[in-house]
């Protein structure tokens, strides 16, 4: 190498910047002691701007495009150097490299849960999270007031600032869209846009805009959500008293169709009250069939007394009978069988409330109602 490739060696020509990652916002050229040669090109390419920095001091900015570095587009900087027009020697100055493209890749959430009054529920505590983008407006607000000396400034080093800003903004956007909480997810494109604007202007001062916000889910803590579960099963069951009487018709269907397992007891006791009912016809005294006699004759004897009915109950959860008339009444006077009890007969299509069976009216007419409630 002669003395002259030396000396061109220590000169830089071509100042650019191919970006190989995908989360760098600010990237300072590696010029270490050489010196940019005057009418050294410069390569600016799109969602990139390059910033001359003398001695600490910004100077130029040149946004995309390629650039002869000479004094005439280098004005703040000839000032600063005091260069005469036509100056040719070469120099040092500090060249970074700002991306303007969005970023993307930026999550937010909330570590604690934020408070707030709702008409509904009162005083509920809600988690959010999603995720936004950032861009860089004005490179030199940047650099002086986020990047200073740093080589290489990168989404990570902000990341955390940004959320702690954001968080801090969230309260106050929620309350102030007085919405309640269970129609917070109809709004949250809306409450998400007006927080991009709310942290665009905050961050003015740093050359920093949010041009999209997303809040990606509101939730409530889960013992509340669970709550909400409930209320929503009692809605789609509705009239709880007749998806009780739906429910028992399916329970003795089912068990009469089913020969083992648990239905098995169920049907058996249906069977027993049938044999009983045949036992207890076979017992009546039968009546010898009538002597051809004439028209005239009186009857032999009086016909049969007629068959009770065999009442079942419900009683904790359990069948209990066979019943007849009168044996159900002690059941009643003794407290066992309320008005609100279910029974069944041979007959009837499905497990009813004992008040709303006609045939029993008559042995609660000396039971006294329920008392009513205190208070």
């Amino acid at each position: 190498m002669g003395l002259w490739d030396k000396v061109k060696g220590e000169f830089i020509d071509i100042i650019e910047w191919l970006d190989d990652s995908r989360d760098t916002i600010v990237w300072r050229f590696p010029r270490y002691q050489n010196e940019i040669k005057m009418g050294a090109k410069l390569v600016v390419r799109e969602s990139q701007v390059a910033v001359f920095v003398n001695e600490g001091q910004v100077a130029d900015v040149f946004v995309p495009g390629t650039y002869t570095l000479q004094t005439q587009n280098m004005p703040i900087l000839s000032t600063l150097k005091g260069w005469k027009y036509g100056f040719d020697s070469p120099w040092k100055a500090e060249v970074y490299y700002v991306n303007t493209r969005q970023f993307t890749d930026f999550k937010w959430g909330t570590q604690n849960p934020i408070m707030m009054r709702d008409a509904e529920f009162g005083m509920v505590r809600i988690r959010a999270f999603g995720a936004y983008s950032l861009r860089v407006t004005h490179p030199e607000n940047l650099l002086k007031q986020l990047v200073g000396t740093d080589p290489q400034f990168r989404t990570e080093e902000v990341s955390e600032f940004l959320r702690q800003l954001i968080v801090g903004h969230l309260g106050p956007a929620l309350a102030a869209a007085q919405v309640p909480v269970l129609d917070l997810v109809s709004q949250q494109l809306l409450i998400g846009q007006k927080l991009a604007g709310v942290l665009t202007q905050e961050l003015a001062e740093y050359g920093i805009q949010i041009p999209k916000f997303i809040i990606e889910n509101i939730s409530l803590p889960p013992e509340v959500e669970e709550a909400l579960d409930k209320r929503t099963s009692m809605g789609v069951l509705g009239n709880l008293d007749q998806y009780s009487k739906f429910q028992a018709a399916n329970a003795m269907e089912a068990a009469a169709n089913n020969q083992g397992g648990a239905g098995e007891g169920f049907g058996l006791g249906l069977g027993m009250a049938a044999a009983q009912q045949v036992v207890h016809s076979m017992n009546q005294p039968q009546q010898q069939a009538p002597q051809s006699a004439p028209q005239s004759a009186p009857p032999a004897g009086p016909p049969p007394l007629p068959q009770q009915a065999q009442w079942f109950a419900a009683v904790n959860g359990a069948q209990a009978g066979p019943f007849d008339q009168a044996a159900l009444g002690q059941q009643v006077q003794s407290g066992a069988i309320s008005r609100g009890t279910l029974v069944w007969k041979n007959g009837m299509a499905a497990w009813t409330p004992a008040e709303q069976v006609p045939e029993l009216a008559g042995i609660f007419a000396s039971v006294p109602p329920p008392l009513p409630p205190m208070g």
